[in-house]
């Protein structure tokens, strides 16, 4: 990621495909140099968006890529996996868990001084499963309750560094990850029923959320989780 001084910078890792990637489109648009990471195929490269293959399980590939970063405004974790009805394996639960939960604090940690020198701040991507338990899918709901916690514990841990540590809890999203539910009648209609405003959200919906957590007019915001799930929680 080059510097310029005409713009912020954001990364946001799984910003190749649906929540990350609609995220990744939305701040190009607010005027922000983004750099997406995912991992196989790749869109090509937009207008202000860099896409690049980085696994955040690779601990060595993160420090290694965040590093030549000097400044950033904006970080996104949004790299995230599931695994419907094999998470009970304790391998596929340990994979789950790594990607979603250890995948985000590897990248706080590496990110810190350059978020830091830039004042920034991060943006954690929770779950509504961060909060209700999941039968089919206990790493993944460990995970976003693990990145609940660990949101709170960097807003307190990176205060002093000047940095903003928040996350945002989607509801029930229209995503490559939903796929499979939204193609199951009874499914889709049982999560249609249980939301408020009685359909399923888009992507695109997150994006003003996430653009008011990393700009001055949340700076008195941090250790804060935000429901986007047109009103599923409060049922």
């Amino acid at each position: 990621m080059t510097q310029t001084t005409t713009s912020k910078t954001a990364f946001i890792s799984g910003g190749t495909s649906g929540i990350g990637l609609a995220l990744a489109r939305g701040f190009a648009d607010a005027g922000f140099r983004v750099t997406a990471s995912g991992i196989g195929q790749l869109p090509n490269n937009e207008d202000s968006i860099e896409f690049i293959d980085l696994d955040v399980t690779d601990g060595d590939a993160v420090n290694r890529y965040i590093s030549q970063i000097d400044k950033l405004d904006t970080l996104i974790n949004a790299a995230g996996i599931i695994r419907r009805e094999e998470e009970h394996h304790p391998k596929t639960f340990e994979q789950v868990v790594d990607t979603n939960l250890n995948g985000t604090m590897r990248l706080c940690s590496a990110a810190r001084n350059a978020l830091s020198l830039a004042h920034g701040s991060i943006i954690n991507i929770a779950s509504m499963l961060s909060y209700f338990g999941g039968g089919l899918v206990p790493g993944y709901a460990a995970s976003k309750g693990g990145v609940v916690q660990l949101t709170k514990s960097l807003a307190i841990a990176y205060a002093k560094d000047n940095i903003r540590v928040n996350a945002i809890a989607p509801g029930w999203i229209e995503t490559p990850l939903t796929g499979d539910l939204r193609s199951d009648a009874n499914r889709n209609q049982s999560i249609v029923d249980r939301t408020p405003l009685g359909r399923w959200g888009d992507p695109s919906e997150l994006v003003g959320p996430a653009l008011f957590l990393a700009g001055s007019d949340a700076s008195f915001v941090t250790g804060t989780v935000l429901n986007v799930d047109g009103g599923y929680s409060a049922m």
